[in-house]
């Protein structure tokens, strides 16, 4: 692929906004009254920066009560985004979530941007369930699909797990890593989160044993990325949990102690060859855990 054309490079320089400076003192109390006054979005938003720059609280509260009434009726999407987002900078995303509600968005092009800020917005005031609601309204219920997301802060499926399980419903929480059909590292770390939850529901020996098998298979996938610090992290888990379901985890303790043994064996022989040093015995380059 050849170099782009400079006047594209120059359009699309010319199209990022300058960051403007901060400032060295924190605006004038009658220049700031002005501007709450007066000011637009764009300057009430940098206003909201300053304020937490130099912490001052009782400015940053005037700025929020400001931006929540700056547009009571927005006609547009990108009024009402760029009126939640500058009460998202303020750090006050329950009155973003109360600006998005006062639009309703076409089910076109405009759903998802609406949708993605309410989700941010919910998730940072900590209301996980409108958070999970926003999450499953974005796929229109479809897992598959929000599997194949990747959000701000990480994968889609994964998140919707997380708020469901804050909202306490656990097991809604492991219904949805169950759902997902990734393998590798993320599968790994997706179903021992699952068999995690799932411990926190159980109440029957049987869900106990699938916890422990669900484990076993992420630490199955683990083993066969050969990443060994990760199947030392399952293993850790499942020692936990069948500690704590009454087990005397002895075969989780066996396969650990077996599995940073050669860990440790492994490394020393790295090192020894780093060092110009004969490596002593044979040490296999994928220790099963």
């Amino acid at each position: 692929m050849g170099m782009p054309a400079l006047p594209l490079v120059l359009t699309l320089m010319a199209a990022v906004p300058a960051v403007p400076a901060a400032p060295a003192a924190p605006m004038a109390e009658p220049e700031f009254q002005q501007l709450l006054l007066e000011g637009d979005l764009i300057a009430l938003e940098q206003a909201c920066r300053d304020a937490l720059d130099f912490r001052l609280d009782q400015r940053l509260q005037q700025l929020r009560d400001r931006l929540l009434v700056l547009h009571p009726t927005p006609e547009t999407l990108e009024l009402v985004l760029a009126n939640a987002g500058a009460l998202m900078t303020c750090r006050s995303p329950q009155s973003a979530g109360v600006v998005l509600n006062r639009y309703s968005p076409g089910q076109g092009d405009e759903w998802r941007p609406w949708l993605l800020l309410r989700w941010q917005a919910a998730s940072a005031a900590l209301d996980h369930r409108q958070a999970a609601l926003a999450l499953r309204r974005l796929v229109k219920g479809d897992l598959a699909a929000l599997e194949r997301e990747t959000l701000p802060g990480g994968n889609g499926l994964v998140q919707l797990a997380e708020h469901e399980a804050a909202s306490g419903r656990p097991q809604a929480a492991v219904d949805v890593l169950l759902s997902g059909s990734s393998t590798g590292l993320a599968g790994a770390r997706r179903l021992a989160r699952a068999a995690e939850l799932l411990a926190e529901t159980e109440s029957l020996e049987e869900e106990a044993s699938q916890a422990d098998q669900l484990l076993e298979q992420a630490i199955e996938l683990a083993a066969t990325e050969e990443a060994w610090s990760l199947a030392v992290e399952l293993l850790q888990l499942q020692l936990r949990l069948q500690l704590a379901g009454g087990g005397d985890g002895a075969r989780p303790r066996q396969r650990l102690e077996q599995l940073t043994a050669r860990l440790d064996d492994h490394e020393g022989y790295w090192l020894r060859q780093s060092g110009g040093h004969a490596a002593v015995g044979d040490t296999s380059d994928a220790p099963a855990p």
